[in-house]
């Protein structure tokens, strides 16, 4: 056991040490300075030119937030139209069909979004063509997409006033050439040659030790399990992720993919600190986050570890903790790391299944979906944190009887009410879509236009509610993963996720960018010793106390029907 706490130690210190480089580089893409990348700039001044975009053309909040929900429409398009009709698609050696609308509009909203959430198998549900041209695509854009967004949020600070967020099309291609690619590279080949598939081959059959006969899928995986990791992104190549041997095939490329998950979003809090020159803040964040981050982790690795209790009172010993939905390759520590940083950073792979962890572990992956700002996706992470700035500092101005201020600009009634609706519609999405589902399993069995009700779920009670729970909120995260209880390929689970998905990516972007606008357009404060001080430990404090009382307001009576009364029932 101590060896798989080492283990864990080793993946969250390398993610660390490795994000701050990465944080510095990052910055310098984006001011525009030298950096060893530089080779691309052939290749994206063609992409500019044959597109007619002028990189170093300023945008207004507006402008840009237009630019981003303009093209992310039309990939909306592009995706549903190759997805149903993959079939008469090439690239399709097993034969596999095209998706229903239904299905074929959750999948590409899901893509679209960053989230990822599969409602389907991928060995059977999409072609090599679709893992290609849809998913792996999707997952580069959606990703860099999130990053351009928290770009402009930081343009809006970087001067002392401006009405330009910086150029959408040029982050965008920037993230994906200078950034998302490059490390994409790095990954795919190391798990290429640690057994990951990279051929187009079709099944291939093979005789297991017992002497069965199956059919194994494979495919060009490596190369989109490794954006998955590294653009929070988390779709599986196969239909039980990185729990699948040729995914995720041993405990070294477990540690990479590990660390991929929590590379990128740790490095772009980073990066923030270099980016505006504002180290000290970078810092206050990186310990709120992290602060939450551990002590997730390590009551989830507690838990783990320990074992179930209902396995306890049958007599059996349980010396590699609770193993139910485990593989043996990483244990149960490695597995309950992997389950908070995949839920920290929005990412929503799994290496093990989160339907079996135990009720505490489960309630806390729950609840790291709802917080949704620990490191969070790629740019986006930051973006819902600064909501939550927002509001710890009107609360702090109210506190010291001034107008609240953030980074030289008054922040008045408009930013704080688009912030406060922000944290609202979080809790109405998931509470009032569970709620619904709820309703219509234990009232409404007998409706006709979608599969009925009670073979929504596997398990009763407590958990049960906890699968529907988790489904929303994982949908309103953009996280992906899943309590996989739940049977969700049908009409209702398909729409109302899809609206879920939609409300709970755009919303919480543009709000974001929308108060940046405003407040980098008003005139700048210098700073007087009067002045709230943001990058101290005692506003990041503050801030850590908004994120829990909020989150507790929010949440906490929604947990205590699902995980909490599960565990109690479990340990009366």
């Amino acid at each position: 056991m101590n060896s798989e706490i080492l283990g864990v130690l080793i993946m969250f210190l390398s993610a660390v040490l490795l994000a701050y480089p990465l944080g510095r580089y990052i910055a310098k893409v984006f001011k525009g300075e030298r950096t060893f990348t530089d080779f691309m700039n052939p290749f994206e001044r063609f992409i500019f030119r044959i597109s007619g975009i002028n990189p170093s053309e300023g945008m207004n909040w507006k402008q840009f937030l237009k630019a981003m929900l303009t093209v992310n429409m039309l990939w909306l398009v592009y995706a549903m139209l190759l997805l149903i009709f993959q079939d008469k698609l090439p690239l399709n050696p097993d034969g596999n069909p095209g998706q229903t609308p239904d299905l074929a509009f959750n999948t590409a909203i899901s893509f679209l979004v960053n989230c990822n959430l599969q409602h389907y198998s991928g060995e059977s549900g999409l072609t090599y063509f679709t893992q290609l041209f849809v998913v792996t695509f999707l997952q580069f854009v959606s990703a860099a997409t999130g990053i351009a967004a928290l770009v402009a949020l930081l343009n809006g600070f970087k001067e002392k006033t401006t009405n330009s967020l910086g150029n959408f099309w040029n982050y965008l291609v920037k993230s994906v050439t200078r950034i998302l690619l490059p490390l994409s590279i790095v990954v795919s080949i190391i798990l290429a040659f640690n057994g990951t598939p990279t051929s187009y081959d079709g099944k291939d059959s093979i005789v297991t030790l017992q002497g069965d006969s199956v059919q194994v899928s494979r495919g060009p995986a490596a190369g989109m399990i490794a954006i998955k990791q590294l653009g929070t992104n988390g779709g599986g190549w196969f239909g039980v992720n990185s729990a699948h041997p040729l995914e995720n095939p041993n405990y070294f490329t477990n540690i990479v993919e590990t660390i991929s998950i929590l590379l990128i979003p740790i490095a772009l809090v980073f990066a923030l600190g270099f980016y505006i020159n504002k180290k000290k803040l970078a810092t206050v964040i990186f310990g709120v986050m992290t602060f939450l981050f551990v002590i997730f982790c390590s009551i989830n690795i507690y838990y783990e570890t320990k074992g179930n209790p209902a396995i306890d009172k049958l007599g059996i010993a349980q010396t590699a903790g609770s193993m139910e939905g485990k593989e043996m390759r990483f244990g149960a520590a490695a597995t309950a790391f992997w389950s908070v940083a995949t839920t920290s950073t929005s990412n929503g792979s799994v290496n093990g299944m989160h339907d079996s962890l135990t009720p505490i572990s489960g309630g806390v992956v729950i609840l790291d979906m709802m917080i949704n700002a620990l490191y969070g996706g790629v740019g986006v992470g930051l973006l819902n944190y600064f909501i939550f700035v927002i509001i710890a500092v009107f609360i702090s101005g109210l506190m010291v009887g001034r107008t609240p201020e953030f980074m030289g600009h008054k922040v008045e009634a408009r930013e704080v009410k688009i912030a406060a609706l922000v944290t609202l519609l979080s809790a109405f999405l998931i509470k009032g879509f569970t709620a619904l589902a709820a309703y219509l399993l234990v009232h409404h069995p007998e409706i006709g236009w979608t599969v009925k009700p009670p073979a929504w779920l596997n398990n009763p009670s407590y958990h049960g509610f906890s699968e529907m729970l988790y489904e929303y909120t994982s949908a309103n995260a953009n996280n992906g993963s899943g309590f996989e209880g739940l049977s969700d390929n049908n009409i209702f689970w398909n729409v109302t996720t899809g609206v879920v998905l939609l409300l709970g990516r755009y919303l919480p972007i543009i709000a974001p960018i929308a108060i940046v606008g405003l407040l980098a357009d008003k005139k700048f404060i210098p700073e007087s010793p009067g002045t709230l001080k943001t990058d101290s430990t005692t506003f990041g404090a503050m801030t850590l106390v908004v994120i829990i009382i909020i989150t507790a307001l929010s949440y906490l009576p929604t947990l205590a029907l699902g995980p909490l009364a599960e565990y109690f029932a479990l340990n009366p």
